[in-house]
């Protein structure tokens, strides 16, 4: 599950501490990084309504890749991954997750000293996340690589491995066939006595 360290709403700490906070409230849904509302507010030292009616008064500013709201069972997922979210779990109403553009959209909106200082903050989270994401793929194609290597590997060792033991067993055929005494042929008997040949 994840936990975060709450941000104090004037105080920021140092960087490197700020974005690991920020990267634990960061999210995978629907194949998104997204960071939900409540999350975004409190870095931005705003309330989640605050910060919602502002969205909602500048919706045209927030299309579908920006922005979208959780699903009922998003938001129970969300609710259970995470401790510091519990507080979702009563609320009758779905929580809007912002991508990296939303998070940077919701700052201008609020246009607040805060908000903009925190969203460079937001913005580097989500890019370190990025680029962790695209080292593990790259790692991930290396791996495929590999395997698809070792196979091939493999499989013509298997192929050497399957011809050379033919190769042995015609060899081991042959000399058994060599140390086996070939049958002595049998000539017909030829009579005893002087045989008159036939006309």
């Amino acid at each position: 599950m994840r936990t975060s360290t709450p941000l104090s709403p004037t105080v920021l700490p140092a960087e490197p501490q700020t974005l690991v906070s920020i990267e634990l409230r960061i999210q995978s849904i629907r194949g998104l990084r997204v960071i939900v509302d409540a999350d975004l507010a409190e870095l931005f030292g705003v309330p989640t309504k605050a910060l919602n009616q502002a969205i909602k008064r500048n919706l045209a500013r927030f299309p579908a890749d920006f922005m979208f709201h959780l699903s009922a069972e998003e938001k129970l997922e969300v609710v259970t991954n995470c401790d510091h979210l519990q507080k979702l779990k009563y609320s009758k109403v779905l929580p809007f997750a912002f991508t990296e553009h939303g998070a940077m959209m919701a700052a201008m909106v609020l246009n607040s000293p805060r908000a903009m200082d925190v969203s460079v903050y937001v913005v580097r989270a989500f890019v370190r996340l990025r680029e962790a994401a695209m080292q593990h793929k790259d790692l991930a194609e290396r791996l495929s690589s590999l395997e698809e290597k070792t196979e091939a590997l493999t499989m013509s060792h298997d192929t050497f491995s399957r011809n050379t033991k033919a190769q042995l067993k015609q060899v081991f055929d042959a000399l058994r066939e060599l140390m086996t005494p070939s049958p002595v042929p049998v000539l017909p008997k030829r009579p005893i006595g002087f045989i008159t040949p036939s006309p």
